[in-house]
């Protein structure tokens, strides 16, 4: 396993900090190692704490394993001399042996999808991983209700089920989960097969039943006034937001290429496209860290 640098923080201390400080911290998908630089580098630039994250199906589409994804963040943080706050998380996943490599190989968070199970069988297979996770420090992620798609890949099911707040205070207290992705009307991805919305109505009948760190998941193309509404509510909106599709096509528009590419494709680019890609996906991550989650500045609050 790589050795942890020491500002390599678990989810439940990432997000319970910008929960009390009514900030979001940006989980940025990185679907090819050079990605990880530009969405670490900004995040220093501009001292907020940020999340590196990556999705099984996501490993499968890019050609990437978690190892690689691993070795690749905890070499750029130390040839960046990144000091902030950060995490390595596993996002939506369900295959057991892949959430062992992961944490084998460092990730500070794992995410557990069982939501499109029943709710006694997603506390069952949420509640193994917990106590397989927690026994090793790492925190676990899980989905409640279920998040639909704009036209992704991060989850398998196009069906979106709002998340029922009075299954969260069951859900949460069966499988000591550290923070919970809940579904209140955005989706993954393009939004192309549904319009995008924040049901921020759900998510407080949610925190009146549990002080659980809430995830949004789909941060790409919704408005900024509506994540912003789902953060900003008193006593605690949602955390964690989850940033992949616009990641991808801020590096996409900045090269003119409009198709995925593998790890290795990226990594194999001439040189000058390449800084143009990383260029363009900090631009992104600036975006968003500074108009949507708050939290630049806020990496004084893990001292």
């Amino acid at each position: 396993m790589n050795r942890k640098p020491e500002n390599l923080y678990i989810l439940k201390h990432l997000l319970e900090t910008a929960q009390k400080g009514e900030y979001a911290i940006g989980a940025f998908s990185t679907r090819a190692v050079p990605i990880i630089q530009p969405v670490l580098r900004t995040a220093q630039n501009l001292q907020s704490p940020v999340m590196i994250q990556i999705a099984q199906l996501e490993l499968k589409w890019y050609e990437l394993t978690a190892t690689q994804l691993a070795q690749g963040f905890f070499r750029i943080i130390e040839e960046e001399k990144i000091t902030i706050p950060v995490g390595l998380h596993l996002d939506h996943s369900w295959d057991f042996k892949l959430i062992k490599e992961a944490i084998s190989s460092g990730f500070s968070s794992v995410m557990i999808d069982a939501s499109s199970k029943p709710l006694e069988e997603n506390i069952e297979i949420t509640r193994r991983v917990v106590e397989y996770a927690h026994a090793r420090g790492v925190s676990v992620e899980a989905e409640l209700g279920h998040i639909g798609l704009g036209d992704s890949i991060e989850s398998q099911s196009d069906e979106e089920k709002y998340t029922d707040p009075e299954e969260v205070e069951i859900f949460v207290d069966k499988t000591s989960v550290d923070a919970l992705a809940i579904s209140v009307g955005t989706a993954h991805g393009v939004y192309t097969v549904q319009k995008p919305s924040v049901k921020t109505e759900i998510i407080r009948a949610i925190r009146a039943k549990t002080s659980i760190p809430l995830v949004l998941h789909g941060g790409s193309g919704t408005p900024n006034e509506m994540i912003i509404k789902g953060i900003r509510i008193p006593g605690g909106g949602v955390s964690k937001i989850n940033i992949a599709t616009d990641v991808e096509l801020g590096f996409q528009n900045a090269i003119g290429i409009h198709s995925r590419l593998s790890n290795d494709s990226v990594s194999t680019l001439p040189e000058d496209d390449l800084i143009s890609g990383l260029l363009g996906v900090e631009a992104v991550v600036e975006d968003k860290i500074t108009h949507i989650l708050g939290s630049q500045n806020h990496a004084v609050d893990f001292n």
